[in-house]
């Protein structure tokens, strides 16, 4: 006998509101914890009036996109000015692969899905992300002095009414927009690059023309992430300096290996840091964005410091290769090698969109008194790297074109689906 399907009881349970409720908090306890394990690793334990908690929710937020707004001050006869944009990319990794396995887990083992039962099951954990993201919005607010320097200096600042403060709060309304956004393309996403989760009828026609190629696309992204992993303990491991590497992986690892993938594709971007700002990143990246007004990030200029950042190439090439040939094996034999390549075109130009996007970086501070420059060198200062964008697009849709069409051919000789083996003589 053919086991019966599913009961509408037994569907509703699977996806209830206690199963939402288990994916929400389990993706959030997981941002919460990786945010909490780097922030202490950089050091932001330390942080007066027991700040550590609320700077762990406003890097949950930050995290999904939302908006916090930094303030600063000094009393009557100064002003401090200070913003900040940027995205902890380690944190979004983990909950986006977090909160889509729990989304899918309720739909294995299943051939078909209604349309009306999906939107339902996705419509109650937005419900409670929104809510979750409410409470992490109120947590995420704090306001605490800075130290200005030895005992003297802050005995002035004390006199002269100029110690300066600084605060954070979130702008719930906007994050609640983003973070809605992150969460449906966090799901959308996660029924795009699963082989097993079903999909509505209607949706149907992506199981072969759109799935193979996202799930190439993150299986690049996610090599990356373990390639520069290994790297950054390679490193700890021969240089030193644990506490700071380990701060880079768990926050903003993502951040430079994706910068690096975009430009081994020959993207270029634009930055500058000014001041006493210690940037995660690589040394010979620090030093050229240091070295003019506003600097070039490319191959060419960085390979004027480490030659090594030719190797950038070549670790494309190979993987994107490998995605390709995935892709194509994973595809119906029918689909010819030009479609391959327009397909993986899509895919990487809208892969280097989102990175372009997400892996800009913004921020700013300093002090004036009664509206005078800045008070001392060491507070004030500005950073910012942003990507050229559509140049970016445009070699990620070239790179897409000849890598998609070479991994079709070498795909060539494996057996796929719809293939027919030729009849016996």
């Amino acid at each position: 006998m053919s086991p019966r399907p599913p009961s509408d009881q037994a569907v509703v349970a699977q996806h209830g509101w206690a199963r939402a409720l288990a994916t929400v908090l389990a993706a959030l306890i997981a941002m919460g914890v990786v945010a909490a394990l780097g922030l202490w690793a950089a050091g932001a334990s330390d942080l007066p009036d027991n700040a550590f908690p609320r700077v762990v929710a406003a890097t949950v937020v930050t995290a999904v996109g939302g908006t916090i707004k930094l303030s600063g001050g000094a009393g009557g006869l100064a002003d401090g000015t200070a913003g900040l944009t940027v995205i902890p990319l380690s944190v979004t990794l983990t909950g986006a692969l977090v909160l889509g396995a729990g989304f899918l887990r309720p739909l294995r083992h299943r051939a078909v899905t209604g349309g009306r039962e999906l939107a339902g099951w996705a419509a109650r954990i937005a419900v409670l992300w929104l809510l979750a993201l409410v409470a992490l919005g109120y947590a995420a607010r704090q306001t605490f002095k800075l130290s200005v320097g030895d005992d003297t200096l802050s005995d002035l600042g004390d006199l002269f009414g100029v110690s300066p403060e600084v605060g954070f709060t979130t702008d719930i309304p906007r994050t609640l927009l983003s973070g809605l956004l992150w969460l449906a393309g966090v799901l959308l996403l996660a029924l795009l690059v699963s082989r097993r989760a079903p999909l509505p009828g209607q949706l149907l026609r992506l199981q072969e023309s759109v799935r193979p190629a996202a799930h190439a696309m993150v299986v690049v992204l996610l090599a990356y992430v373990v390639l520069g992993t290994l790297v950054a303990l390679v490193v700890a491991a021969t240089r030193g300096h644990a506490s700071e590497t380990l701060a880079v992986i768990l926050l903003g690892l993502p951040n430079l290996v994706w910068l690096a993938l975009t430009i081994g594709l020959g993207a270029t971007w634009n930055g500058r840091v000014e001041g006493p700002f210690g940037l995660p990143m690589p040394h010979v990246l620090d030093e050229v964005l240091r070295s003019k007004d506003t600097a070039t990030l490319d191959l060419s200029t960085l390979a004027e410091h480490d030659g090594r950042i030719w190797w950038l190439v070549v670790v494309d090439a190979v993987l994107l290769l490998a995605a390709a040939f995935l892709m194509a094996a994973r595809s119906p034999a029918r689909v010819r090698a030009w479609q391959h390549a327009v397909r993986l075109a899509i895919a990487l130009a809208l892969t280097v969109l989102m990175i372009c996007l997400m892996g800009r970086i913004s921020a700013h501070y300093g002090l004036s008194v009664l509206g005078i420059g800045d008070l001392g060198g060491g507070l004030g200062g500005k950073l910012f790297l942003e990507p050229e964008l559509w140049s970016a697009v445009g070699l990620g849709a070239l790179w897409g074109l000849v890598t998609g069409f070479l991994g079709a051919l070498l795909a060539r000789p494996v057996r796929r689906k719809g293939e027919i083996e030729p009849a016996d003589a």
